[in-house]
């Protein structure tokens, strides 16, 4: 294995997915993604609504298996696994080295957060309870919401069921951390104290985290590196810099229709690629209902 295979701790080669549409027809939501996620870093995923990127992170954790192409898991208690091609026992073993932060926060109402937070150790792991109640301690101070260990989730904010979520995420010290829309519902103070909880522990667990998003105020805070998605295929992959380069661009001075659209798509622009009549259709199609991508 090559250095550079070492520092991988995810390979997606030429990932396809398609779906029959009511018409008998066929359509294409992922067209042959391919990119590497390094160990130890934070890559944000982004573009716009029905890009394809939700369908992209559950192809990740084995909720979606893809048409064609590999999605490889590089971990040190299992080696290489493609998620897509593993037997349930292998999926199972591999979905309880990575943790998810769902969008909202997905809490069990019923169970107190302490609770909420110690159940994937009492389903997933065969410590003494003794030794549960002290790791869901550890995880909740980690996200500053001890004083809250038995509220019900009703009885929360919803910045604090996100931290509560992330609690949750960890509980089992995984490798890898996904976040799916971390900051939506949330005003901007919240989002920037999400925002700095995640960095926080990215540092201290030293953790692989992969983020979906579309806030750009979020994005540029957390990123190491940035996916940017279009209909289903990767426009740009690169370091934060290069994203921060094209968003402060002159859209006058760059001379590739991608560069514009990444461009406006990082502004907010009302004007530009992702907006002309001519190169909007399937977009446009999208924004109305008449084709469902995730």
């Amino acid at each position: 294995m090559t250095a550079s295979a070492k520092d991988t701790v995810l390979s997606i080669r030429d990932v396809v997915v398609r779906y029959e549409t009511t018409d008998g027809g066929e359509i294409t939501i992922l067209n042959g993604v391919t990119f590497d996620i390094r160990r130890s870093e934070t890559l944000v995923i982004m573009g716009g609504s029905g890009c394809g990127k939700s369908t992209l992170l559950n192809c990740l954790i084995g909720e979606i298996e893809p048409s064609a192409g590999s999605i490889t898991y590089n971990l040190p208690e299992l080696g290489e696994v493609d998620i897509a091609k593993a037997d349930e026992q292998t999926r199972d073993a591999l979905r309880k080295r990575f943790g998810i932060l769902f969008q909202s926060g997905a809490l069990f109402s019923s169970l107190t957060l302490a609770e909420n937070v110690a159940l994937p150790l009492r389903e997933h792991s065969h410590v003494e309870k003794d030794i549960i109640d002290i790791v869901v301690t550890m995880k909740l101070q980690q996200v500053r919401m001890l004083p809250h260990r038995n509220k019900y989730p009703a009885q929360l904010s919803g910045g604090q069921k996100k931290r509560a979520g992330l609690a949750r995420a960890t509980a089992l010290d995984p490798e890898i951390l996904f976040y799916d829309e971390p900051s939506a519902g949330l005003d901007p103070v919240t989002s920037t104290a999400i925002d700095e909880l995640m960095m926080d522990l990215s540092r201290k667990l030293q953790v692989t985290s992969v983020v979906v998003t579309h806030e750009m105020d979020s994005a540029f805070r957390i990123a190491d590196r940035m996916v940017m998605l279009e209909q289903g295929v990767i426009l740009r992959i690169g370091p934060r810099s290069e994203f921060e380069t094209l968003r402060d661009a002159d859209p006058a001075k760059l001379a590739s229709s991608d560069d514009r659209l990444i461009r406006q798509f990082l502004n907010g622009a009302a004007t530009g690629p992702l907006t002309d009549a001519e190169g909007m259709s399937e977009y446009e199609k999208i924004l109305v209902g008449e084709q469902s991508v995730h």
